[in-house]
Parts: structure tokens; sequence; C-alpha cells
């Protein structure tokens, strides 16, 4: 059942309490994942090949699949499934590769020109989940970035299946990307191996992708001790569906439920001013919860999760910029009266035929967005997340006599007289 609170009840610590999720209050999942980083460090191969049989249940002779097994599951796939897969490819090349922009020189005075050029990220690693549910739409959203932004490597990571492969729909979409070499790891033992580097596994400059809170712990571990940058501390799944009563209930459930039946940890939030909208939404949350093949993963959601009750949208929009979702759904007929109060969330779905499953996998736009109130100060993945942009300089004749003078006030004032005289010698 869906707890339900109103707004006027709550205290700005009661509401604090309800936007905190998936805390780790006596630091137990970091404990366990900080002895996976320890033992895949010292181990290598070995460790993961352990950690295969204790948590997959999978005894590995090797740690991946290569281009001729890939080729034979993706076989396997049939022709819809191919098709819709391929739209989905297409509209996520499309809507990335717009984001690849060339920035024009800039001269900030005479004869001094400054610029940005793109570089891509070298080596990078893609995590794929796989516990209870296989995603190869995540497969598209990050290998399509990743190869739209010319990174040379990419190391994907997944975690085999029962039969010790990986599903043919990652097989498929490893073919579309033109990805050879799968590695059959998961959890945080996957982070690790991609962080620091094992006799098979070699070490990245960055890694992206979502996962449960292990996996989330891993990488925020990782990008404080090592060297190996981390995409977003993207953890357990979560929407936040602000509603009127111009909103379908039936699609609120709905919506709800998809977020839910990701895992037992997700969380699905409904925020309306009116009433009528909360009680309507939880007969359908209760009619159609049953139905799912997931239905008790995702009931398991539901009960993590609640419904509050505004005075107003305006209302329920304040407490959505404090909980800062993943995905926002506003179903609402006035969705544009609303745009511009939006100021903290992952991937934001307007009005009432535009459901967060579509950006899931085939609109364009990214499903790999920050959880867990980051969306305060991370955007999700795009082809930016696998570049740098590294700056330029050229300062002419006329342009070192232009600046040169302000450089030697400044410096003078700093007391760094070597940089004084760097400008000084020049000049003279």
């Amino acid at each position: 059942m869906l707890k339900v609170y109103k707004l006027c009840d709550l205290d700005p610590g009661n509401i604090k309490k309800l936007c905190t999720r998936n805390t780790d209050v006596n630091n137990d999942i970091r404990k366990t994942v900080d002895d996976i980083i320890q033992r895949v460090k010292t181990g290598g191969d070995a460790a993961l090949k352990e950690f295969s049989e204790k948590f997959d249940g999978i005894t590995l002779d090797e740690l991946y699949i290569g281009k001729k097994e890939i080729d034979a599951l993706a076989f396997k796939v049939g022709n819809s499934e191919k098709q819709a897969i391929q739209l989905a490819y297409n509209n996520i090349w499309k809507f990335h590769e717009a984001q690849l922009v060339k920035e024009g020189k800039i001269e900030t005075t005479a004869g001094v020109t400054c610029w940005r050029e793109t570089r891509a990220i070298e080596k990078v690693g893609l995590y794929i989940p796989g516990g209870t549910a296989v995603l190869p739409s995540t497969f598209l959203m990050l290998g399509i970035p990743a190869k739209i932004a010319g990174c040379e490597q990419i190391i994907v990571c997944s975690p085999p299946q029962k039969d010790g492969k990986v599903n043919a729909y990652l097989a498929y979409c490893a073919q579309l990307l033109g990805i050879e070499r799968i590695y059959l790891i998961g959890g945080a033992q996957a982070i690790a191996a991609m962080a620091y580097g094992t006799e098979s596994v070699e070490k990245v400059d960055k890694i992206f992708g979502p996962g449960n809170q292990y996996v989330t712990k891993a990488k925020t571990i990782i990008q404080s001790e090592s060297q190996t940058a981390i995409d977003m501390p993207a953890g357990p799944s979560e929407v936040l569906v602000i509603a009127d009563e111009t909103a379908n209930p039936v699609y609120v459930a709905a919506d709800l439920l998809a977020q839910a039946e990701h895992g037992a940890d997700s969380q699905a939030v409904l925020i309306a001013d009116s009433q009528l909208i909360i009680d309507q939404t939880i007969k359908e949350l209760d009619k159609q919860l049953p139905a799912l093949p997931r239905h008790t993963i995702a009931a398991k959601a539901i009960a993590n999760s609640y419904a509050v009750l505004t005075a107003s949208l305006d209302e329920s929009m304040t407490f959505s910029n404090a909980y800062a979702p993943e995905h926002l759904i506003l179903a609402t007929d006035k969705w544009e009266s609303l745009l511009d109060k939006i100021i903290n969330a992952g991937s934001v779905f307007l009005g009432h035929l535009t459901p967060e499953s579509a950006g899931d996998y085939a609109s364009g736009t990214n499903h790999t967005l920050p959880t867990s109130s980051y969306a305060r100060a991370y955007s999700g993945v795009s082809v930016d997340s696998f570049v740098k942009k590294i700056t330029f300089q050229h300062i002419s004749r006329a342009g070192i006599e232009n600046l040169g003078p302000a450089v030697e006030v400044l410096a003078s004032l700093e007391g760094l007289d070597a940089h004084k005289n760097a400008i000084t010698v020049r000049l003279k």
C-alpha cells in the first residue's frame, strides 16, 4: 500500500527525511564493497572468478566472450526485436550526435586568442546491469555516446547469465556498436576491475553505468581512491509524478509501477494537489500490480514509496525540487507553466502521453541519470560525459603588449615574482 502524507502536516525535518533514500547508516554496504575492491586489487582475475561463483553461481573458464560468441548469440534475436532495437539505436544516435558542437575562437584582447577543443576520453568502461533484469537499452545509452565521442577503447562488463554467457539482446547491441568483447563480470567487482585493472581487464579512465547500491558505492569509493573517474552516482531508480485533477489515474499508476518493477529498492513518488487523484491512483495500483510478472519486486518498491497531498501545483513543484528526482513526470494539462520552475531533475516527461518508458528505451534521450538527489548537481549521461574540453590560447606581439602589463600587476599583488618575470622578459 502506498503511504500518504499531507504536506501541511510535515515540518522541514520530515520533508528532508522523505527526500532521503538509499542510506547506508551502519556502513554495512561500504564494508562489503571495500572488501570486494581490495580482493580484486590483490587477486585480479582469480578473485573475479571466485566472485562469479559466489554471487552468480557460475564457474567461468574465461572472463569474457569474444566476437564469435557474440555473433552466435545475436543471431538468435528475432526480426521484430531487431527492428525495435534498431529504431531505438537510430533515435538515440540522432539525439546524441547533435551534442557534438565545435566552439569558435574568441579574441579576448587584441592579439589574445582563446578557444576550447574537444578530445575523447581514451579508455572508458561501461557497466551494463544484469541482476533481476537485463538491460540492452542501457548498453545503447552508454555505447552510442561513447562511439560518437570517439573513445578509442570501450570495455564492457555485464553479469553472466545462468548459461555463462550474456543475453542475446546485449549481444545484438554489441554487434550494432562494433563491440567485440563483453566481460562476464557484475557488481562491485566489475567496477573494481575496470578501475584498477586485472590480467584480463584493462584499467579505464572513466566508468559509466547504473547499478544497485553496491555498484553505486563501489563507484563512489573508486572515484576518491583511484585515478578513475565516474559518470555519476547512479543508484536504484526512482520516479516522481506531479499530478493534478487533469491527470489520468490509470496512466499515473502505470508510470509508478513501471519504475517500481526495476527493483525492490526503487522508489515511486506521487505528488498531487487532489486527494481524489491520489485515491484513484491507489485503486489503480491495486488493480494493475497483481497482473505484473514482477509484481513481488514492484510491491516491495511501492511499500518503500509514498504520495504527498499538496495545496497547489506550485507546492508540488517545490517538493519535487527538494526531492531532486531522477525522472520527473508532469501529469497535468498545465505542464508548460511549470517548466521554468523545474530546478532539480534528471529527465522530465511532459503531459499525459509522455511516459517515462519512452525515454528509457527509444525516444532518444539518455536514461542513465543521477539518482538519490544527485540531480541537484549532476546531469545525465551525454556525449559531453565521454569527452574532455581542452583550452588553448595564442598571444601575438600585440597581444603580449596589450595584456602583459595587467598580468605583471596581478602577479605582483599576489607576490609571485616569477610569474611577473615570465611576462617582463617578453615585454623587454
